[in-house]
């Protein structure tokens, strides 16, 4: 009991604090706002966390390309964009010599803001550890576990005021077993107050990103995160898979210099073409 309301006190502070699952976030409610622009779906200004799961199943014109591939590779590209200015202030603050590689070109190039970011967003699944752990938890039969101790004390204690009240005060089992309620009523009475104020903790954790829905939902909310890491995971892999073999593919000597293309993504998903879901140009946050 005291373990599992630990996963669970720990992965309420994880998800309220995790910076780049709130910028997540933020880039699905962006990208939500700008594919429905116009409509009386855009504008929004907070969504159902349930979402989340469905980014997979809108898919662009190639059948594999998904809308949590789209927002991913923003995010890497924003992460990655974000770690080269954080290294290069750092480097600035401890005044290098002008020697240093504080302005090398290839650090800001698009292959190193995506590598970065990679490696930053993989590690997101690991961050919020202990929110997939809580997820594995049965809410309600840690509250029956609990709740069953209380009746049980109750009958103990009913127990003892009734077929053994008439029992002699010297009695040696008598002695112990009021010995027994007497601390076993502390302590569940502890457990009690603890299931409630982890419950209610988790219910303020849900308020935080659903509003406040008035409903309890358990660990439901842990659940769809957990779901969602793993997606972020696979995507993940997708996108260093892709790169790879971008960078592997064979080059024809031949063939003209030509110019960058347009992000395919754009072509993709026509809604939210020339459009970024989330630039390096907005990434403030610390």
């Amino acid at each position: 009991m005291k373990i599992s309301t630990l996963f669970i006190q720990v992965a309420c502070k994880e998800l309220k604090s995790s910076r780049l699952f709130l910028k997540l976030l933020e880039a699905v409610l962006k990208l939500g706002n700008r594919m429905n622009d116009g409509t009386f779906r855009g504008g929004a200004q907070a969504f159902k966390l349930d979402t989340l799961l469905k980014l997979s199943d809108v898919k662009g014109a190639d059948s594999k390309t998904t809308l949590l591939h789209f927002v991913v590779q923003e995010i890497i590209r924003s992460e990655g964009a974000r770690a080269v200015r954080l290294a290069k202030e750092s480097r600035s603050n401890l005044s290098l010599g002008p020697n240093d590689q504080a302005d090398d070109p290839s650090q800001d190039s698009e292959d190193n803001y995506r590598n970065l970011g990679l490696e930053i967003v993989s590690c997101l699944s690991t961050e919020l550890e202990n929110v997939k752990k809580a997820a594995g938890l049965d809410a309600d039969a840690l509250a029956n576990e609990v709740a069953t101790l209380g009746y049980k004390l109750v009958e103990t204690k009913e127990f003892l005021g009734t077929d053994m009240s008439s029992t002699e005060e010297d009695n040696g089992f008598c002695r112990l077993l009021k010995s027994f309620v007497e601390h076993a009523e502390v302590d569940i009475t502890f457990l009690l107050e603890e299931e409630k104020r982890i419950r209610s903790m988790v219910k303020s954790t849900t308020d935080y990103f659903h509003g406040n829905s008035g409903r309890d939902e358990g660990l439901r909310l842990f659940v769809i995160v957990r779901d969602f890491l793993g997606m972020i995971d696979k995507a993940c892999k997708e996108v260093r898979e892709s790169q790879k073999k971008i960078v592997q593919a064979p080059r024809n000597k031949d063939s003209p210099t030509m110019r960058p293309i347009q992000d395919p993504r754009q072509h993709l998903f026509p809604a939210i073409r020339d459009r970024r879901v989330d630039s390096s140009s907005s990434d403030e946050d610390e």
